[in-house]
């Protein structure tokens, strides 16, 4: 177990980072882990022969905003990534051009009427924002003067396209909050759920509003160093109940996508009971710990000395997770948010699988 984060680093050829998804989505590769001593080659289409009865998918219903704005301040142009809104009705931003910024100033955007009053500022460029409209007019405005925020490594030289809004958006979405898409969930399709169905595997939701702080690296050396931004989240009662329920029958929980993973974890207790769930969570899974409430994980490829690549070398181990990614590497699967996808088994859970 490593808590150096240069042990999290790999080389990733840029033309391995994927600038389109797979079409149909459920072509994209899948690289098959769930064995402990092979890796098979499959595609997403294959998941269905993977499943057994009694399985229960849990997968992300956060649907992404268009959270990327430009403001300005006097002349100064400040670029503002939405994270999430505060219980006093505040936004969570990180800007950029931070430092032209002081409590108090009031910002305008190009061709609206809305403003932006600064209500705090931290250190590293974040900042709290009253915006002058809230509910319906806020979703107005953000349809209106916003843009995705897509990852920094899908480049868009004169912004996201009309295609992107489609690409950037899984099936499974419902509550509107995330900054950033879960990008598991975007591979699956109506017939790929149909075929799921078909294989007496259940299905369910839940909701963690990916923020802003996704994007951000680890930049301590020492990776317990590193802060985690907060997410909120919402696990039904209904949800918990079929989680443990699945549990209890001798089901596999496979979770789609890391947030899913965070959220199931986070309400999770020593018992591997998942509870309902209503709040805020931080959570920093690295190797060491021991998991509670997943048996299976699939997820896309990881940014190298990524807290999600952290996660992916505790789930599966950290020597596995590197011969996973290794292959990956040298047989050319595509990474990031619109690339490939893997299939984990757990290797340091409370329960037997």
């Amino acid at each position: 177990m490593s808590n150096r984060t240069e042990d999290f680093d790999f080389h990733l050829p840029e033309a391995l980072i994927a600038q389109e998804p797979a079409r149909p989505r459920e072509a994209a590769r899948l690289l098959d882990a769930t064995s402990p001593h092979t890796l098979v080659d499959r595609h997403v289409r294959d998941l269905p022969q993977l499943l057994r009865k009694g399985d229960l998918l849990v997968a992300n219903n956060t649907a992404v905003i268009r959270a990327q704005l430009h403001a300005l301040r006097g002349e100064a142009r400040i670029g503002i990534t939405l994270d999430q809104i505060r219980p006093d009705g505040t936004w969570h931003v990180l800007v950029r051009n931070a430092r032209r910024l002081k409590v108090g100033d009031t910002l305008t955007f190009p061709h609206s009427d809305q403003t932006a009053q600064v209500m705090a500022l931290e250190p590293g460029g974040g900042a709290n924002l009253r915006f002058s409209c809230e509910g319906d007019a806020f979703d107005a405005f953000l349809q209106a003067a916003g843009a995705l925020a897509l990852p920094p490594y899908i480049h868009r030289p004169n912004g996201p396209t009309a295609q992107d809004s489609k690409d950037y958006a899984t099936i499974f979405e419902r509550y509107k909050g995330a900054v950033a898409a879960p990008t598991a969930g975007l591979h699956f399709t109506p017939e790929l759920l149909a075929a799921v169905d078909a294989t007496g595997a259940q299905r369910c939701t839940l909701t963690l509003h990916v923020g802003a702080g996704t994007f951000l690296p680890v930049r301590a050396d020492d990776i317990a160093h590193h802060h985690m931004h907060s997410e909120h989240g919402v696990i039904t009662p209904q949800t918990a109940e079929r989680i443990n329920a699945t549990r209890a029958a001798g089901g596999r929980i496979i979770a789609i996508g890391t947030t899913t993973l965070r959220l199931l974890e986070s309400a999770a207790d020593e018992h591997g009971i998942v509870h309902p769930f209503e709040g805020e969570t931080a959570i920093f899974i690295r190797p060491g710990y021991r998991f509670r409430a997943v048996d299976v994980l699939m997820t896309n490829f990881h940014l190298p000395r990524s807290t999600l690549f952290m996660l992916v070398c505790a789930f599966a181990g950290q020597e596995r997770a590197k011969a996973v990614y290794a292959h990956a590497l040298n047989t050319g699967y595509r990474f990031y948010s619109y690339g490939d996808a893997c299939l984990l088994q757990c290797a340091s859970s409370l329960h037997d699988r």
